[in-house]
């Protein structure tokens, strides 16, 4: 055969057609997650994180409570109460649990059993729509304290931590890669209801981030890390010039709600000071049926922030999570939920997605960040009006920043195949079949309830409905599921090298790797009260 069209250039050095080497941390990170940075830049960058996580807190409220009764005023009530629970839950996630810097935050996935509470026919006959407010919310509120007894009971018992050490990097990801690329929903197509707003976002957010830092050498690490904060005040500026000069004066109300800077509410409807209590709605109502649908989607939550926490582990530039560790961060998950049931913020919480792609975006991966963070998120839901100015950035800016920080979060999934052998044919259909039931069979179960306004279990047990629908239409779930599943039946001679296992085998345990005593050992003495295995 004749030589190819290469030029007749040297041939290749050795070196360079070795693969790249398998790294148990990664490389490449400013601050990992026990280096701090300096204070000044701490605190932007905890503001940072504070501004990414309003886009969840602020999107589920405005679409539950309008349909629960409420106004404009118990809106903003609700996004103060998640603020404030989502600071606790941080800290306490940061101190107690895992010690990654994870934002414990709203989750979608309890969007749905609270809906069907919603729906329940006991409050279809309360006329004044404040007291029905209040009388959903009490029963969301009960529901939410059973639910979170199920993470408290397998986090703390260590339950969990038996089936996570059965967790090969094969079947973390499809969990990882679908806990972010899972939610593409929330990207473009929330970006598209007002795209010149959302558009020019993205374009200036990637344009700063990786673009100009290597042509501006000068502002390289300001870029890198505060390019966000950036884009998102220029863009906003621009939002609010065209909301002040009439450009969506004659516009129809929907265009005008996700455009203008000045439809959500908030500002208006919160109060200059207010501090959340407990029960501040009053006692919570309690109903077998929601709290079991409740308590799946908890189930749920738990197995996607299991795979948030994996990703957050490598942009923290940590090593693999101890199962004990992991375990004692999914029971302190549940005293989260305990909270928001407590509380009252009519959805529970689980890792931010967003905050974990974020680590990645600024390559900054350090535990006092986040801890600013959780401070900005108290100091704001106290402060109610200064908190809602933040709050009331239109919703096509958020979606956009969505569309870089879930794809980071999915490409951390991604990147555990490194440990895999690629050219194994079991490897393949694992994760071939998992990834791609993970985004079929939830399609179905949505675009079945799209269609007929119920899912495809429709009995007359309404909880029932309720559980496997929830857990059905959660990509990550079914996707880790699958993958887990497959993982530990399909047995092959050489499987257990080809899954990667036997990478991830000396961090089973606590004491067998000494950087697990560095990175994730508690605090204040408490690993007597709280050992690690």
């Amino acid at each position: 055969m004749g030589g190819g069209g290469d030029g007749g250039g040297a041939a290749p050095k050795q070196e360079d057609l070795t693969p790249h080497p398998v790294k148990d941390q990664l490389p490449n990170v400013s601050y990992c997650i026990t280096s701090p940075p300096p204070w000044p830049e701490a605190i932007l960058l905890g503001f940072q994180h504070y501004l990414v996580m309003l886009g969840t807190t602020v999107i589920i409220p405005t679409a539950l409570v309008p349909q629960m009764g409420g106004n404009n005023e118990d809106k903003a009530k609700v996004v103060q109460t998640i603020l404030f629970v989502a600071g606790i839950n941080t800290l306490l996630q940061s101190f107690c649990g895992t010690r990654l810097p994870v934002v414990i935050g709203a989750s979608y996935t309890f969007v749905m059993p609270t809906i069907s509470i919603i729906l329940a026919g006991r409050y279809s006959n309360i006329v004044d729509p404040h007291e029905k407010f209040l009388r959903i919310m009490r029963g969301t509120q009960g529901a939410l304290i059973v639910a979170s007894t199920l993470q408290i009971i397998l986090g703390f018992s260590g339950l969990w931590r038996i089936v996570v050490r059965i967790l090969s990097p094969l079947s973390a990801v499809p969990l990882v890669a679908l806990a972010g690329f899972g939610l593409y929903e929330l990207g473009f197509p929330s970006v598209a209801k007002c795209i010149e707003i959302g558009l020019p976002q993205i374009i200036l957010l990637v344009a700063l981030t990786q673009y100009l830092p290597h042509r501006v050498h000068l502002a390289k690490s300001m870029l890198e890390r505060f390019g966000l904060v950036i884009a998102v005040a220029v863009v906003w500026l621009y939002a609010f010039f065209l909301t002040v000069g009439g450009a969506y004066k004659n516009s129809p109300i929907k265009t005008q709600l996700h455009c203008r800077t000045d439809r959500s509410g908030l500002v208006g409807g919160a109060p200059w000071i207010s501090v959340p209590y407990p029960f501040q709605w009053g006692a919570p109502t309690f109903n077998a049926g929601e709290a079991f649908a409740m308590m799946a989607a908890s189930f749920v939550a738990l197995v996607e922030s299991t795979g948030a926490f994996i990703a957050v582990t490598r942009y923290a530039s940590a090593t693999p999570l101890p199962p004990s560790v992991l375990s004692r961060g999914v029971g302190w998950q549940g005293v989260g939920i305990l909270l928001d049931g407590l509380f009252g913020t009519a959805s529970g919480s689980t890792v931010s997605v967003e905050n974990a792609g974020l680590l990645g975006l600024t390559r900054v991966g350090s535990r006092r960040v986040i801890q600013i963070s959780a401070g900005f998120m108290i100091f704001f839901s106290i402060l109610g009006k200064f908190g809602a100015v933040f709050a009331s950035i239109p919703a096509p800016i958020s979606a956009a920043i969505y569309c870089i920080l879930f794809a980071y979060v999915g490409s951390a999934g991604l990147s555990f195949l490194q440990f895999c052998n690629l050219n194994s044919f079991r490897t393949k259909f694992i994760l071939g079949f998992s990834v791609f039931m993970g985004f079929s069979v939830p399609q179905y179960f949505n675009e079945y309830t799209s269609v007929a306004g119920y899912g495809p279990v429709h009995t007359s047990g309404r909880w029932f409905n309720d559980i496997v629908n929830v857990i059905f239409s959660s990509k990550p779930f079914v996707a880790g599921l699958v993958a887990y599943g497959l993982d530990n039946t399909i047995q092959r001679h050489d499987a257990r090298r080809d899954r990667g296992y036997h990478f991830w085998e000396r961090f089973r345990s606590f004491k067998s790797d000494t950087r697990s005593e560095e990175f994730y050992s508690l605090p204040f003495n408490m690993d007597k009260y709280f050992p690690s295995f």
